[in-house]
């Protein structure tokens, strides 16, 4: 096959993207990705500030939006002025979190309902509002940022543990559920992927690193491009026939020894 032939499979001009968690890492990773491919992305977050930073890096394709999605009730509005900022969304990424790094002894009540609330309530929230509206449609593509937690033992994050281990048991669920609609739901699982946030945690700490690149098979970090160039594909018609999956992106780490 010529490149002509292949570019238009993951093509995205014309189509509008939600990004939770959109400002940075990840969530802006991703952002950058859908942008390079022709979509209009809507930039979700708490941080005013950095999420107009964020679209004045992307360019004109890009769109501010503050909120909290641990306000369930605001999901509605949310998904309304996104769609009046950049068109109907056929895409959705749930990407905002926050970590928890405490013994489980030690992680309260409140502390666990809180992780709950942001990845699991917050994303299912809306989740259930775009679907919706991509229901009506009968096209639509929802995604899940999982984790290497949905997958192995990982000591000291048992509340981000279950969070991102009930992502995969929501994504079968939906997909099976709104696959006949036309709305494909998938999750991308990245691995120890560079950022401030990850060089935060590896300061000071050789041995935790050499322990992560020594299970990684490629045998470093990621990219968050990297994360966001798989995200393009499972959006894209090269995904057409792919729902209800789990990609790791993580270097091979989820089956390295």
């Amino acid at each position: 096959m010529n490149q002509e032939k292949l570019n238009p499979a993951f093509d995205l001009s014309g189509q509008t993207a939600l990004i939770t968690g959109g400002g940075t890492g990840l969530g802006l990773g991703m952002a950058r990705c859908f942008v390079a491919s022709g979509a209009r992305v809507v930039l979700v977050g708490r941080r005013k500030d950095e999420l107009k930073k964020a679209c004045a890096t992307l360019g004109k394709n890009a769109f501010p939006l503050p909120g909290d999605v641990t306000k369930l009730e605001s999901a509605p509005q949310l998904v309304e002025q996104a769609e009046k900022l950049a068109g109907p969304l056929a895409i959705l990424v749930n990407n905002a979190g926050v970590h928890l790094k405490k013994p489980a002894t030690e992680t309260s009540d409140v502390e666990f309902a809180n992780v709950l609330q942001t990845h699991l309530f917050g994303a299912f929230a809306l989740t259930r509002e775009a679907g919706r509206r991509m229901i009506e449609r009968r096209t639509g593509c929802v995604l899940f940022t999982a984790s290497m937690a949905s997958f192995m033992g990982i000591p000291q994050v048992v509340a981000y543990s279950a969070a991102k281990s009930a992502y995969l048991g929501v994504v079968r669920a939906l997909a099976t559920e709104w696959g006949p609609h036309g709305v494909r739901v998938n999750a991308i699982a990245p691995g120890w992927v560079a950022s401030d946030m990850l060089n935060q945690a590896m300061r000071g700490d050789p041995a935790r690193k050499a322990k992560i690149i020594g299970r990684t098979p490629l045998a470093r970090f990621g990219e968050p491009d990297d994360v966001g160039w798989a995200a393009v594909y499972l959006a894209s018609p090269a995904a057409k026939f792919v729902t209800g999956v789990v990609l790791p992106v993580d270097g091979g780490a989820a089956i390295g020894f």
